[in-house]
């Protein structure tokens, strides 16, 4: 169902295929200017996979699995055949990550389930959510002022605020504080910082800091067909240098959003792991 773009529309964020860009200090481009058209009621972005792939291009890159352990992703079941094994020498790491990171590699290794935000129905973070749900489509809905990005996956939703500077102070969120700008007709950048410490890089349990600053870069390829996302991630309190990765999507025709909640479903296998599913004690609303 497309409730969630209801709701979208109904607090002014509306589908649209034309509007005018500007850079983030405000100076519009000129009218008609070419913009991504990333919105539609009727396609959806499937991501191509569940991990980041280091750039071609090459330099500091990723966690991925240990050579030793390696990762075997979902079958054409949909069925994870293993969990994931990180790679502790990859040198982006602090000395604390590697070892809070080695004690989740331990609990694989004895056969123990790893947390993962989709299973335990919490917010990817950026860049997780990129890999949040890979089965379950991403949805657009853009404004002059406002991009909303909405991942089905557990109805995951993030504002991009469009032209405008970084607040000064923040309050520190799930997904932080994004503002975002067009570039070349083809590119939405977004650039996001604010997040807390409580989500992961990726589903290798990678952790970072409230000092976390991403940027991603999402494009338009193969004739709006395919959507390439690189973002690079700064934070000098869990990395040595800043890194960047790549996700891809392919645009399907799948209708509008559904509701894929989490919480509702048979629950978090991570209860007993110090990862209850959340809960609220009242109503948002």
């Amino acid at each position: 169902m497309s409730k969630f773009l209801s709701l979208a529309v109904g607090t002014g964020i509306v589908c649209a295929s034309a509007l005018l860009p500007c850079a983030l200090d405000a100076q519009p481009a000129a009218k008609g200017a070419a913009i991504p058209n990333l919105t539609s009621a009727e396609f959806g972005w499937i991501k191509d996979s569940d991990s980041f792939a280091p750039l071609p291009s090459g330099g500091p890159g990723p966690i991925t699995f240990d050579p030793a352990h390696p990762y075997q992703p979902n079958n054409d079941r949909g069925l994870q055949v293993t969990y994931r094994v990180a790679d502790l020498t990859n040198p982006i790491l602090k000395p604390w990550a590697i070892a809070q990171m080695k004690i989740a590699n331990d609990e694989v290794l004895a056969g123990k389930q790893p947390f993962r935000a989709r299973s335990s129905c919490v917010p990817g973070g950026v860049p997780g959510i990129l890999i949040y749900g890979r089965q379950e489509p991403v949805y657009f809905a853009q404004t002059a002022k406002e991009v909303v990005i909405l991942n089905q996956a557990d109805a995951q939703t993030r504002h991009v605020y469009m032209n405008v500077p970084h607040t000064a102070h923040p309050v520190p969120s799930w997904y932080g504080e994004s503002v975002g700008h067009y570039e070349g007709g083809d590119t939405l950048v977004v650039d996001t910082i604010g997040q807390n410490d409580k989500s992961f890089i990726d589903d290798y349990r990678t952790p970072h800091t409230s000092q976390i600053h991403v940027v991603e870069r999402y494009k338009l390829m193969k004739g709006g067909m395919a959507l390439q996302v690189i973002f690079t991630v700064e934070d000098p309190g869990a990395f040595n240098t800043p890194w960047s990765a790549m996700q891809t999507f392919h645009r399907e025709k799948l209708g509008a959003i559904l509701e894929a909640v989490c919480p509702e479903n048979r629950g978090s296998p991570f209860n007993d792991r110090g990862h209850p599913m959340p809960q609220a004690d009242k109503p948002d609303f």
